[in-house]
């Protein structure tokens, strides 16, 4: 375009701002739902930008419309009922399953792409994970179901561990299984689980507080969307106390953590950017199986941490880590 074509055009655009609005408006939007919070996905939203780009949606090209729990899963479904009442062309959620359930019960017709912590066949969100057969697609990270296995990493960690904290929070839909689980783990081998439940961030100060005082010898941090958002505080109270800690992402150790194990959410949302942009495109959640993760769980070990703490990771550890922070 000639530069004198683009200064009339510019004249024109601020001659008629109704032309501008309209354009804007024609843009797709894309509702976007989580329980988690603004400040704490901040880096993960860069992926779901990257998947948006690589499906041909740039930052120009699309509207967002965010809506932000902060880990009140109370405010979902009014977060996601507005959502669909400015008739957004897709919604996308992030923070586990709560939010997924949130916008499949606020609508059935708007497509869904969703990052969800558990089997969306059991969530009753589809019953087909190659085909989806109804709104619903996107990434099953299976979150939930690995927290037996995180525990028997803690126990790998400190076998002679016979009291461990479960840091936990009951308002989370899957609490319970979440916490059977563990249960089950810890049966296998004789340890005592004692549940530290939590539901905001001044609990999870005493909560931990009281875990170091009664001699509880380590902690496993549920997959959990609210325990998330206070990733910093909760790196930082178990460092003032001593505990060691798996938690169930790698955003944990790189806070400064000890141990992680599981999917991650950075592959996650940017899979939910490039289903949510071929949507915008005219696929249908029918067209686009949900992507299962749990064949990309990895184990990451932060050995600063662990001589601050004074402990020594065993080798059968290290050896299946695939990450070691020095």
């Amino acid at each position: 375009m000639e530069r004198r074509e683009f200064i009339a055009l510019l004249v024109a655009a601020m001659a008629c701002p109704e032309a501008a609005a309209a354009q804007k408006a024609s843009m797709p939007v894309i509702g976007f739902l989580s329980s988690a919070s603004h400040s704490a996905s901040q880096l993960l939203l860069n992926d779901f930008r990257k998947g948006l780009a690589e499906a041909g949606y740039e930052g120009q090209s699309v509207t967002i419309e965010y809506r932000w729990a902060d880990g009140r899963y109370d405010v979902l479904p009014a977060l996601a009922e507005d959502l669909v009442s400015r008739r957004v062309s897709v919604i996308a959620t992030a923070g586990g399953s709560t939010s997924a359930i949130a916008a499949s019960k606020a609508t059935a017709t708007i497509p869904i792409v969703s990052i969800m912590g558990s089997d969306p066949v059991k969530l009753g969100l589809t019953a087909s994970l190659s085909r989806p057969d109804k709104n619903v697609t996107g990434v099953a990270q299976l979150l939930a179901e690995a927290e037996g296995k995180r525990l028997e990493i803690l126990h790998e960690l400190m076998p002679n561990a016979k009291t461990v904290g479960y840091l936990a929070n009951p308002n989370n839909a899957r609490f319970r299984e979440q916490r059977a689980l563990v249960e089950q783990a810890a049966s296998s081998f004789d340890a005592k689980v004692h549940l530290l439940s939590v539901t905001t961030k001044a609990e999870i100060s005493a909560a931990l507080t009281s875990a170091a005082r009664d001699g509880i010898a380590a902690v496993l941090v549920a997959a959990d969307p609210f325990l998330f958002i206070n990733i910093d505080h909760i790196v930082a109270l178990t460092a003032t106390h001593s505990l060691p800690a798996v938690y169930f992402v790698r955003e944990y150790v790189r806070a400064g953590g000890l141990i992680s194990y599981g999917t991650r959410l950075g592959d996650a949302l940017r899979q939910t950017g490039i289903y949510t942009g071929r949507i915008l495109s005219g696929a249908k959640p029918a067209d686009l199986p949900i992507v299962q993760q749990s064949e990309k769980i990895e184990l990451i070990v932060n050995l600063k941490t662990a001589r601050t703490l004074g402990i020594t990771v065993p080798n059968s550890l290290l050896l299946r880590a695939d990450e070691v922070v020095e």
